[in-house]
């Protein structure tokens, strides 16, 4: 291990006389939600936080070499500006990185913004949150038990990796979601499906070309759609803040809208759904074009039929058209359901009221379980989608706190 890998572990705190077995809050997550709520609360005089999970665990996951699709100033983690920004970051570190933010550059900021703000991060697996007479009993690994007043879910997305039910039974040496590789250089000279028609898909075919894989994309989408790559925003000049949030979720006007969740939920929710989709819909960075221009984009077509022959993948599509490959990696997002959150408590989840998988939130990110709250994606559908992105814990993380300091 490498002295800067050194630098970037977090603090283990597991010493039984340094940390209460009882606290106000528990952050059950480490990542930039977590490490954002835990953060703001730690600012409150007298309250007791403890956060759990290994810092960036899932951004550590994904594959090495993607690039963020949100720009410079939406990559903040829990404060838009100050002292613990990306800015901050790479003029402390000396950090020779550009635009857009290279996933590398960004879980080592989150690895900083940890030993900033929140140095005392327990690196434990929380295995079960559950009541506890008026408050939670949250269960480590090892059997060590933290009772806490209120706790705050920031788990992130891993849980919720979506495979369209024909993929289901196949194993994973034929068939693979595209966030449970951290490379694709094991994939060189073989040929891969890649199923999808968003960043995610698009990047991961990219990745698979460039380390030498014989690559096709099939996306169910009549055409992909290519973002501008900022070319609107660059020609506002200094008009850009007046249509578009620096939180950078959502084309002209509708980026205004959707950064401010108070004003955005009071819409109707069929327009809200609409408006969040057109916000959101399955896109492509522009930069990704010339690293795709050797890569057939099959578009138009879905997979209606999946055969495994011997150490192959037999795809048949809607057009009655076949392809055999060794490998099917599926771009095909994520679908939130709370209840997939092994470590909550069956009886507790089943108490949690839900749409669709996502939690009810009322003010300040608590579920219908009081003291139980849910920040990032699981918010989505009550807070809008920049619940979605980064720059989402900047309102998150702020507006959890406040409630939970005013009680």
């Amino acid at each position: 291990m490498s002295a800067r890998q050194l630098e970037q572990q977090p603090v283990e705190t597991t010493d039984a006389d340094r940390l209460p077995a009882r606290c106000d809050v528990a952050v059950v997550g480490a990542g930039p939600y977590g490490l954002a709520v835990a953060a703001r609360l730690r600012s409150a005089n007298g309250m007791r936080v403890r956060i759990f999970g290994k810092p960036m665990s899932f951004w550590e996951s994904m594959p090495r070499g993607m690039l963020l699709r949100s720009t410079w100033d939406a990559c903040h983690i829990g404060f838009p500006a100050g002292d613990l920004t990306l800015d901050r970051y790479q003029a402390e570190s000396g950090g020779d990185f550009g635009k857009p933010v290279p996933l590398e550059a960004f879980v080592d900021y989150g690895h900083w913004f940890q030993r900033e703000a929140v140095p005392d991060v327990d690196t434990r697996r929380v295995v079960s949150v559950a009541r506890n007479g008026g408050g939670f009993r949250v269960t480590l690994e090892d059997g060590e038990i933290v009772d806490a007043r209120r706790v705050v879910v920031a788990a992130g997305i891993d849980s919720f990796a979506a495979r369209p039910t024909i993929f289901e039974g196949l194993p994973s040496r034929l068939v693979s979601h595209s966030s449970e590789h951290v490379t694709f250089e094991p994939f060189a000279g073989k040929r891969v499906a890649v199923v999808g028609g968003g960043q995610s898909a698009l990047e991961s075919a990219a990745l698979l070309h460039e380390a030498g894989a014989e690559v096709e994309v099939i996306a169910r989408t009549s055409q992909i759609v290519w973002l501008r790559g900022g070319t609107i925003q660059r020609k506002l000049g200094r008009w850009k803040p007046v249509f578009y949030a620096q939180t950078d979720v959502g084309p002209l006007g509708l980026s205004r809208l959707v950064a401010v969740p108070k004003l955005f939920t009071r819409l109707p929710r069929r327009v809200q759904a609409k408006l969040a989709y057109r916000a959101i819909r399955p896109a492509g960075a522009r930069w990704l074009v010339a690293r795709l221009a050797d890569v057939p984009i099959t578009t138009g077509r879905t997979v209606v039929g999946v055969d495994a022959v011997g150490d192959q993948v037999k795809l048949t599509l809607d057009d009655g058209s076949t392809r055999e490959v060794d490998q099917v990696v599926l771009g095909t997002g994520y679908r939130i359901d709370v209840e997939k959150y092994d470590f909550l408590d069956p009886e507790l989840v089943a108490d949690v009221l839900r749409i669709g998988g996502y939690p009810i939130l009322r003010g300040g990110f608590e579920s219908s379980v009081p003291g139980l709250h849910f920040v990032g994606a699981p918010a989505a559908w009550s807070y809008g989608p920049i619940m979605r992105f980064v720059s989402g814990s900047w309102y998150a993380s702020r507006l959890l706190a406040k409630k939970i300091r005013n009680g």
